[in-house]
C-alpha cells in the first residue's frame, strides 16, 4: 500500500481516486504496447498503474520527492518506469524519443495554479507529441475547444487550435479527487497537426493573437495598431473594424502571414 501523503497546495495536489473515472480515462487513452508514453505528475499512480501494465514502458514526471519511493513501491513488477523528479515546466519531452520519426504520447493531470503555463510548454514541444490527454478545469478546458463568436473563445483557443485537433471527453465532479476542488474538472485530448495553419512567424502570429484577445472590445484597427498595417488587413481579406471574438483561428493565420514578410516556414522536426 501506498504511505499516507497529505496532498500539498504548493503543488496544486488533487488525487483521483475514483475508480469509474479512471477506468473512462484509460478508455479514452487506448495505450498499447510499444507506445512511447509520459505522464506528467502521476501523484500516487492512479492512472500510473493502468498506463504502466497496457505499455509495459512508461516514463512519469513527479516534482514532489516524496511520492517518489511510494510510487516505486506500489508499481514494482509491474513494467520498467523511469521517474523523473523534475519540474515539468522545464522537462524535455523531445528527449524521450528513441529516434526522429517516434512520437510520445501525454498524459497528465495538470495542477490547476500552473496548468496554463504547462499547456504552452507541451504546444512548444508539439512536434515531437503523438496526442496529449489532460485533465484540467473544466473552465480552461471549455476555452481550449471554444468556437469562434463565444464568449469564452479567446487566446487559449487560438493557440491550441492553430495547432491541435481539441476535443473535450469528459467533465469530472469535485467528488472524484482528494481534496475535492471547488471546481469542475475535464479531460481534453489533443492532437497536434503539423502544417495544420502555416505560420510564417509563429511568435509573431502569437502577439497578434495576445494583443486582439488583450482588448478584445476594441476593433481590431486599434487593438492591433502597430502590429497590423491597413494594408496588411487588406492583403488578408479581412475587415479591420471587426473585433477580435469574430476571427476564426484560419483568419488568424492569414493575418499573421499578411502581416510578415516571411513565407510560412516548414515545421523542423
Amino acid at each position: 500500500m501506498l504511505t499516507p501523503h497529505q496532498p500539498r497546495k504548493r503543488f496544486g495536489q488533487n488525487f483521483l481516486h475514483d475508480q469509474g473515472v479512471i477506468a473512462r480515462i484509460h478508455a479514452a487513452i487506448a495505450a498499447r504496447p510499444g507506445e512511447r508514453l509520459v505522464e506528467i505528475g502521476p501523484g500516487q499512480g492512479a492512472i500510473t498503474a493502468g498506463l504502466l501494465e497496457a505499455v509495459g514502458e512508461l516514463d512519469v514526471v513527479e516534482l514532489d520527492r516524496d511520492l517518489i519511493e511510494p510510487l516505486r513501491a506500489r508499481l514494482g513488477g509491474r513494467g520498467t518506469l523511469r521517474i523523473h523528479n523534475v519540474d515539468a515546466l522545464k522537462f524535455d519531452l523531445c528527449a524521450l524519443r528513441q529516434g526522429p520519426e517516434e512520437r510520445v504520447r501525454v498524459v497528465g493531470n495538470l495542477p490547476y495554479n500552473i496548468s496554463t503555463p504547462l499547456l504552452f510548454h507541451f504546444l512548444a514541444q508539439s512536434r515531437c507529441l503523438a496526442d496529449l490527454h489532460l485533465m484540467l478545469q473544466k473552465e480552461v478546458v471549455d476555452r481550449m475547444v471554444a468556437e469562434p463568436g463565444s464568449k469564452i473563445y479567446g487566446r487559449l483557443s487560438v493557440m491550441v487550435q492553430t495547432q491541435c485537433r481539441a476535443r473535450s471527453l469528459l467533465r469530472i465532479g469535485p467528488g472524484a479527487f482528494n481534496p475535492a476542488p471547488k471546481v469542475d474538472s475535464a479531460v481534453v485530448r489533443l492532437e497536434p497537426v503539423a502544417e495544420r495553419y502555416p505560420l510564417a512567424d509563429p511568435e509573431h502570429h502569437a502577439r497578434i493573437v495576445a494583443a486582439a484577445f488583450g482588448q478584445r472590445r476594441k476593433t481590431l484597427r486599434n487593438s492591433l495598431s502597430g502590429l497590423v498595417t491597413p494594408e496588411q488587413f487588406a492583403r488578408a481579406g479581412i475587415d479591420p473594424v471587426r473585433r477580435a471574438e469574430t476571427l476564426s483561428v484560419t483568419e488568424y493565420a492569414t493575418l499573421a502571414n499578411a502581416a510578415t514578410c516571411k513565407a510560412p516556414r516548414e515545421t523542423e522536426d
